[in-house]
């Protein structure tokens, strides 16, 4: 299982969390709406903490940095640069 969350959507995924449990615990959500709340809340944060959406996958979203693209990027630096 590859990750497809990078880390600012993790941290928006977390922030998200927290307003939807915030509603819930104001009671500003409650019942069947509360509910689906806290349930897409524990998803959220569960998504965020294990770096993989399978939604994503469905649809073909990678949020999450390749390694391959850092190597290549410092490669391109390299050559960029003068050599001394």
């Amino acid at each position: 299982m590859k990750t497809n969350v990078g880390s600012t959507d993790k941290v928006v995924r977390l922030a998200l969390a927290i307003v939807l449990i915030v509603l819930f615990y104001k009671s500003i959500l409650s019942g069947i709406l509360g509910i689906i709340a806290l349930i897409v809340a524990f998803v959220l944060t569960l998504t965020s903490l294990i770096g993989f959406c399978p939604l994503y996958t469905l649809f073909g979203i990678n949020t999450a940095k390749k390694k391959e693209e850092g190597e290549n990027t410092k490669q391109l630096n390299e050559k960029k640069q003068p050599k001394k």
